[in-house]
């Protein structure tokens, strides 16, 4: 049996939870309200980590500008946006001048920085004094995350089946700004201050079937908060 289910059938799965626990969402979803809410038609974006498209590619319109950057140059060509401003960089190396930015956003990049200290910073240097810094990326203190760090390696290979990836698509996780305490600790460290650090819980990846939905979410109601599986988050940069 594979370490997570896939796509498609998870997907109902959330449906389902989503029925009988009104108000529940997605983190994805639960992000992308929150990227919607900054944008403006001045707001000047950074997708850090964009690939191939993630969320400007429907909340583009809504910005005055964005660009995205990757390290990765094969994903980069394939933006599904063709005209969309992109560069091939690091987060910890951003390749934009001092305050360059209204916002910089980031989904499911953090886990996979070598260096977060240092990415943090460039965040920091390139946003605005009262810019904003939003971000989605898992919560290493989460049971599932915990096992695929016992067993590494399992998630890498299990993905590209079953998220429909390439194997060069599917990147390392590190895990080294993946909890609440050490990502409160890493964006004070960089000079900026947490608005908020939203735990979003998720029990659909083990429900290969009835009886592993109805553990998965009992499991998931007996979490505390700080373990969710993912969590989304909003920092700003302080004025001088």
């Amino acid at each position: 049996m594979p370490l997570f289910l896939p796509l498609d059938q998870q997907e109902a799965w959330r449906d389902r939870y989503r029925r009988e626990h009104p108000g529940w969402r997605p983190a994805t979803h639960v992000y992308r309200d929150l990227v919607a809410r900054h944008l403006g038609p001045a707001t000047r974006v950074l997708d850090l980590g964009c690939g191939r498209g993630g969320v400007m590619e429907e909340l583009r319109p809504r910005a005055g500008w964005a660009a995205g950057l990757d390290p990765d140059r094969t994903s980069l060509a394939e933006h599904r946006i063709p005209d969309f401003p992109r560069a091939c960089g690091r987060a910890e190396s951003i390749p934009f001048p001092d305050g360059a930015f209204d916002l910089v956003c980031c989904s499911w990049v953090l886990e996979h920085l070598p260096d977060p200290r240092r990415a943090l910073k460039e965040v920091a240097r390139v946003l605005k004094p009262g810019g904003t810094f939003l971000f989605l990326t898992p919560n290493v203190l989460h049971p599932l995350l915990q096992a695929n760090r016992l067993l590494r390696g399992t998630g890498r290979r299990w993905v590209p089946r079953l998220y429909g990836r390439a194997e060069a698509d599917t990147f390392p996780a590190l895990y080294r700004a993946n909890s609440p305490r050490r990502l409160r600790a890493l964006l004070a460290e960089s000079g900026l201050e947490v608005c908020a650090l939203i735990p979003v819980g998720d029990p659909t990846y083990l429900a290969f079937n009835e009886a592993l939905y109805r553990l998965s979410c009992t499991l998931e109601a007996l979490l505390p908060a700080p373990a969710k599986v993912h969590l989304v988050g909003e920092a700003t940069k302080p004025w001088p």
